[in-house]
């Protein structure tokens, strides 16, 4: 019953910017970390942001100054905002969330939106 959807990805020049959002749905008691991920063909599942309610944050390397991860508690929205892009950040995007329900309010999982494409190229 619980959904996250993501949205914001597309096609952008090299330096150019997008902000990709994740909006999580359903029967939400809480949600504790959001974050990003990211993943290429061929290529491991990365983290590429997290959040956690209090608002502490952490990035990987490779995209450290150029992206920023927010969130809005009262939308159940993160958002990734994406500047100074590269080819390298192509990839799909997706979003995750580790979410305690009004059913389970001390179980806490971990769902994951179907995510979105992002492409950096000329």
């Amino acid at each position: 019953q619980v959904q996250l959807v993501e949205s914001g990805g597309g096609l952008v020049q090299p330096g150019g910017s997008l902000r990709l959002s994740c909006a999580a749905s359903g029967n939400i008691f809480k949600i504790f970390t959001m974050a990003w991920y990211r993943q290429t063909p061929g290529n491991q599942r990365e983290l590429v942001a997290a959040i956690i309610s209090g608002g502490r944050t952490n990035y990987a390397d490779s995209v450290k100054g150029r992206f920023t991860i927010s969130r809005d508690n009262a939308k159940n929205t993160v958002y990734l905002q994406m500047n100074s892009l590269k080819p390298e950040d192509t990839a799909v995007y997706y979003c995750n969330a580790n979410i305690t329900t009004m059913e389970a309010r001390s179980y806490g999982m971990h769902y994951w939106g179907k995510g979105t494409q992002v492409t950096v190229s000329s």
